[in-house]
């Protein structure tokens, strides 16, 4: 899958982006094993604390589907610039990335900027009881 082709997805997802409030629009798409990319934007609410972020959007609904192993993401947001995964997501999704797993961001100036997963979340909480 060309890098390109994963933040096409990404962009297209942005655009059923629901910010009222932040008014800050992004797009993720997820290349999982299965080959299959599955997208997802951001969805705000009044509470606030019940918004989810588009890379959370993308990995519920490949996880939903069966697909629980991710290869890549591309996130991309209204603000044209790199936009990093908040802590939340980066942790939610070190459950499903592999080892090898690339972060493709995208700056409407400089372009694809990618970099390995892991070197965003190095000491991942994992929950296994150490004794």
């Amino acid at each position: 899958m060309d890098d390109m082709q994963l933040v096409n997805a990404a962009l297209n997802a942005m655009q059923y982006s629901y910010s009222p409030y932040s008014k800050f629009k992004v797009g993720a798409a997820i290349l999982t094993d299965c080959g299959k990319i599955y997208t997802g934007c951001n969805v705000e609410n009044a509470s606030y604390g019940a918004a989810i972020c588009a890379e959370r959007c993308a990995a519920v609904k490949a996880i939903s589907d069966g697909c629980t192993k991710f290869s890549k993401i591309a996130i991309i947001s209204s603000s044209n610039t790199y936009t990093y995964p908040c802590g939340i997501c980066r942790q939610f999704l070190s459950e499903f990335f592999l080892k090898e797993g690339i972060v493709c961001l995208y700056d409407q100036n400089n372009g694809i900027k990618t970099i390995p997963f892991w070197d965003l979340i190095p000491n991942a909480f994992t929950g296994e009881c150490i004794e």
